[in-house]
């Protein structure tokens, strides 16, 4: 019986790693993050687009660990500063700054701007050692708003208004978040299209070629 494949979550967020598991549960594959290997050195994401940074950090996890790697970049881009924060959005007010902070920083950078349209964009890759990816993204358009509302989510939702549902994300429930989001739309991709995603790993892994280990005068020392 063939063994499950292994697939390394380049993170260590329990709940997205939760999230994951849970869309690829049908699969024969075995999820695990970054938690479940020993120490490894951080991936400094100072790619110039959210592309660049998810392919890092998968490629990275991947080569360090020998295994196939997922790893996921996003942000929020918002019209009126030119697509600011982007691939800042987790920095954008230093890097001790908690979401409360971010937010803050952003609505004093939108005083006085008429254009509140904003966007989230994810860029999923899939890597392997040796260094092939593949890549799955999303975007979902919305407005920043005039101040925080709602108690759930995590970042900028607060801010962030989608119109379809007269909500920020803060407002939604998970299962909507994940309907619309732009991580969501991208997994979702992703999960409809897993079983190929699963021949083209096999494909690209590295084959493991077992030798029989002999001694000087060529015998087995078994």
């Amino acid at each position: 019986m063939e063994q499950p494949l292994v697939l390394v979550l380049a993170t260590r967020n329990a709940g997205k790693t939760s999230e994951i598991r849970d869309l690829l549960k049908d699969f024969p594959i075995e999820i695990r993050n970054l938690d479940d290997f020993g120490p490894i050195p951080e991936i400094e994401e100072d790619g110039a687009t959210f592309d660049e940074n998810a392919y890092k950090k998968a490629h990275f996890a991947a080569r360090v660990l020998g295994f196939p790697a997922l790893a996921d970049d996003s942000g929020l881009l918002v019209t009126a500063l030119e697509g600011a924060p982007g691939v800042y959005s987790a920095r954008y007010a230093g890097p001790d700054a908690t979401d409360a902070d971010r937010c803050h920083k952003l609505l004093q950078a939108m005083e006085g701007q008429s254009d509140r349209t904003a966007a989230f964009e994810c860029v999923i890759s899939i890597a392997v050692p040796e260094g092939p990816a593949l890549t799955y993204e999303a975007r979902c358009e919305g407005q920043i708003t005039h101040q925080p509302t709602g108690e759930k989510g995590f970042g900028y939702d607060p801010i962030f208004f989608y119109p379809p549902l007269n909500k920020t994300f803060a407002e939604m429930t998970m299962a909507e978040k994940s309907t619309v989001s732009h991580r969501g739309l991208a997994l979702r991709e992703l999960q409809a299209e897993f079983d190929k995603v699963l021949i083209w790993i096999r494909q690209h892994m590295p084959v493991v070629i077992r030798t029989a280990c002999v001694t000087d005068d060529g015998s087995d020392p078994a």
